[in-house]
């Protein structure tokens, strides 16, 4: 049903066009915004993209490279208007780094290469965070809601235009989320699919970069961080990664349980057995050794932070599991906007 989502959206933004730009299209002596039409466009492009990506993800079962590739590709429209209107790659240093690298540095490329960065994160950060009724879509809800709060409290600031600009995107892709979390809370009547998560990824992406509040929207994004960073040796193939990494479900008792892997160590990069040894000395993982006909196998739990929540709490029922990450992504939002507003200011002159 991402699909659909994504149609509706399209459908949406396409007969919404007009209405921003009617003022400039009423008035014949008026000059015509075309900077505010290009990014407009051009973000609708982008997302137009990654819907047609995880349409594809879904039919074809692309591969990691391909979802790492296609992303970037998709995001060059984005980046080249970026640079056209705007071509600000200035930061602000932080306060207490001030005396040795000044008030500000001008990253030139990196900061786009960040951007481009930004947008294949967000992109699969939602994708590879899933496996459970209504997580996909309820991480997006809460995500989308925290923008639109934050957008809505800085249009009395100086970038009305730019939180504005992301208000346009939010609230129609609010609306087809609420529809589609409706329908997929649990017991769930639908399936998501690849390609809803590339299109909500990318609808973050673009608000985030043509809005100018990205470091706003990683801070939105502290639970996908979180499960990046622990899923890293599986997703850089230093541990062998099974294509689905979703948690156990057992009819018996109708819980869902950590999902395992199962390789032989001595198969396994120095790196990977590092990764190994590190996590299952911190027990962030469930691992069994001397397993298989000849015990010479090891099955330890996939590393997603389901499966860590699973690991700590043990098996549970599917909406309890949703209820709690969709708890933490709450309280995730509470967090960013304190430190957003508050402590933000040791380190910047809000």
């Amino acid at each position: 049903m991402g699909v659909v989502c994504g149609t509706v959206f399209l459908i949406v933004m396409f007969l919404f066009i007009p209405v921003p730009f009617y003022q400039a299209l009423s008035d014949k002596d008026g000059q015509f915004p075309h900077h505010e039409y290009v990014e407009y466009i051009t973000a609708l492009l982008s997302i137009c993209c990654m819907i047609l990506l995880g349409f594809a993800d879904d039919v074809l079962d692309l591969k990691w490279r391909h979802k790492l590739l296609l992303p970037t590709v998709a995001s060059l429209p984005l980046l080249m208007v970026y640079f056209v209107n705007f071509n600000s790659t200035i930061i602000i240093i932080p306060k207490p780094f001030r005396l040795l690298l000044g008030f500000d540095l001008d990253l030139g490329l990196l900061y786009y290469v960040y951007m481009g960065m930004l947008a294949v994160f967000c992109t699969n950060a939602i994708n590879i965070y899933s496996g459970i009724n209504g997580l996909e879509s309820g991480q997006s809800f809460v995500i989308a809601v925290s923008v639109l709060i934050f957008n809505i409290i800085e249009l009395s600031g100086d970038h009305k235009q730019a939180h504005q600009f992301s208000i346009f995107f939010m609230m129609p892709f609010l609306a087809v989320n609420s529809a589609l979390l409706y329908h997929n809370w649990y017991p769930s009547k639908v399936f998501v699919g690849d390609t809803f998560c590339y299109f909500s990824g990318m609808t973050f992406a673009v608000v985030a970069i043509l809005g100018h509040f990205s470091k706003t929207m990683l801070l939105f994004f502290i639970p996908q961080v979180l499960n990046f960073i622990y899923s890293v040796p599986q997703l850089f193939k230093f541990v062998p990664c099974p294509r689905h990494r979703l948690p156990r479900y057992n009819a018996k008792t109708d819980q869902v349980g950590i999902s395992t892997t199962r390789f032989r160590l001595k198969d396994v990069s120095l790196l990977g057995r590092l990764f190994v040894w590190l996590y299952s000395t911190l027990r962030l993982i469930h691992i069994k050794h001397d397993v298989g006909e000849n015990q010479e196998y090891v099955e330890c739990s996939n590393f997603t932070v389901i499966n860590l929540l699973l690991i700590f709490t043990g098996p549970k029922h599917e909406r309890s599991v949703v209820l709690i990450l969709l708890g933490f992504q709450v309280f995730c939002s509470v967090l960013a906007f304190l430190i957003r507003y508050q402590l933000a200011r040791l380190f910047y002159d809000v």
